[in-house]
């Protein structure tokens, strides 16, 4: 009885918190679907609100390349120059990439450094805007600065909430869902952004800098809706903080410099492999609307659509091509894939006046495929408790590259044309190739842990996770466990019932008595 009585006060204590997460403020009532944290329906609100809060930051990344023409003409710039706008968002994260996750776990909290990073976004928008108004690029140049502080550290909170809300349920559905809101928001950016500038042109008069100011403030309101749903979901993520007796959500980035000297040589060739790709195709995307205008005979309106061609494709795309690399393994073949579409796209976009949608379609499928297969392969090459680092310095080597190749292929342009700077992309995306060739046969070589099927990925997770509950069973049992399990004599039980009765038992009779030690331990 004093035993149920106990087990009842310990379960007590646990039913009340568990009513708790039900009711609304302690009054008794249970809240509704939609109200209850715990709730599906209330989970599918939530990542509404997480889904549009990176979508002004991916909206307006490309302002620039959906706006490539009238940028180089309201303002007088070359193409160098035009490229410095990319080049300036890359450069802070070539540093945050290592801090944002710390500055997130340590300093701000995920809700409040997902308000700070989303207003770093809305600012840095709003004075690259300011910038084309009073036609200032440097000014413009500062602006995109401060728009790439919170635009990378932004994906990173976003990813946090994610983590938070889902983990151990709909997690990888919710991460395709966002990468596919991202794309989204880069897609509408280059298919109306010309359409605003032309409405802001007539009613101005004219199209110029003015035009161009209007049109990107404009534009910033999409940022200014991503920072409402950082706010709404702060608050969403507070009350369930409350309700449901949970923490803040952590990044899980532990991020340590010096583990980069313990680095496997598999890891460096992921990372050459991902910066020489992603140069070819984010810089290309920069450049693309008037290369399609020059060597197409494209209207604006037909450049920026198939320019946005990769997007468009990357939003569907993303989620399924995932998914079926989940379902095959053997990564790397399928990574090998990816840079052979990319490079052969590339090739018929330089060499050949074929219809450039059939090149741009194969370069966003490509694309899709190699962001789903490359980046899980670094946690099949370095411990859990490296994951941190390896990824903050593969995004920033990615960020160090795009910023340099930036400013090369904007200059390559200029002195060169297009036709060398396809060469250009082309010699990156063979060095791509050589990497993942080269790992190919490294991995193979070390046992071939990143090109397995996911069968006998699943053989080998089975195999040791049997592998570590025999390890964790006691191999053998200690003298006093074999003294309870041994059958006590009946000696033994009379003077264990005589001890609970609380008779004063002579020494030379309590030699069985230690079985009671246990017990004693737990009243």
């Amino acid at each position: 009885m004093a035993d149920f009585e106990e087990r009842q006060s310990l379960l007590g204590d646990e039913d009340e918190g568990s009513s708790g997460r039900h009711t609304a403020g302690g009054d008794g009532r249970p809240l509704l679907a939609i109200c209850d944290p715990s709730h599906l329906l209330h989970r599918v609100v939530v990542l509404m609100f997480m889904c549009f809060l990176g979508f002004g930051s991916y909206f307006c990344y490309d302002n620039p390349a959906a706006l490539q023409t009238q940028v180089l003409q309201d303002l007088n710039l070359n193409t160098a120059k035009f490229m410095q706008l990319y080049a300036w968002y890359s450069w802070p994260n070539v540093v945050l990439c290592f801090f944002g996750g710390f500055l997130i776990d340590r300093v701000f909290g995920i809700r409040l450094g997902t308000i700070i990073f989303s207003l770093f976004v809305c600012v840095g928008q709003v004075i690259f805007a300011t910038g084309a108004l009073v036609s200032r690029f440097w000014l413009m140049e500062v602006g995109r600065f401060v728009f790439g502080i919170g635009g990378e550290s932004l994906a990173v909170a976003q990813n946090t909430y994610a983590v938070n809300w889902f983990k151990g349920k709909e997690l990888n559905l919710v991460f395709g869902l966002q990468l596919s809101m991202a794309r989204l928001g880069s897609t509408v950016n280059m298919n109306i952004m010309g359409r605003v500038y032309n409405g802001v042109a007539n009613l101005v008069g004219s199209p110029g800098h003015t035009t161009l100011g209007a049109s990107l403030m404009i534009a910033a309101v999409t940022c200014l809706f991503s920072l409402i749903c950082a706010l709404v979901l702060g608050f969403l993520d507070r009350r369930a903080e409350r309700i449901l007796h949970k923490e803040q959500g952590k990044t899980g980035e532990v991020i340590k410099l010096t583990d980069v000297k313990d680095f496997p040589f598999p890891l460096w060739l992921i990372f050459i492999i991902c910066v020489c790709y992603y140069v070819a195709i984010f810089p290309f995307i920069g450049l693309g609307q008037v290369f399609f205008i020059e060597k197409f005979n494209f209207s604006p309106a037909e450049a920026r659509a198939v320019n946005s061609i990769v997007y468009i494709i990357s939003a569907p795309a993303s989620p399924l091509l995932g998914l079926m690399v989940d379902k095959t393994g053997r990564n790397v073949i399928w990574v090998m894939i990816a840079v052979v579409a990319t490079l052969a796209a590339h090739m018929m976009l330089a060499f050949t006046f074929w219809n450039p949608w059939i090149a741009m379609s194969l370069l966003g499928i490509s694309y899709s495929l190699l962001a789903c297969a490359l980046w899980p392969m670094v946690a099949f090459v370095v411990p859990e408790h490296q994951l941190g680092t390896a990824y903050g310095f593969m995004q920033s080597i990615q960020n160090l590259g795009l910023a340099l190749i930036a400013m090369a292929a904007g200059a390559i342009l200029d002195t060169k044309g297009y036709l060398i700077l396809e060469v250009f992309f082309c010699i990156c995306i063979c060095f791509a190739l050589m990497g993942v060739v080269t790992l190919y046969f490294v991995d193979y070589l070390r046992g071939g842990d990143l090109n397995r099927s996911a069968a006998a990925r699943a053989k080998l997770q089975k195999e040791a996770t049997s592998d570590a509950e025999i390890k964790r069973r006691p191999s053998k049992l200690t003298e006093g466990e074999h003294a309870r399990l041994a059958p006590m004599s009946a000696f033994g039980l009379r003077n264990r019932y005589l001890s609970r009765l609380g008779a004063q038992l002579p020494d030379h009779c309590s030699t069985h008595l230690s079985s009671l030690a246990h017990r004693s331990v737990l009243k």
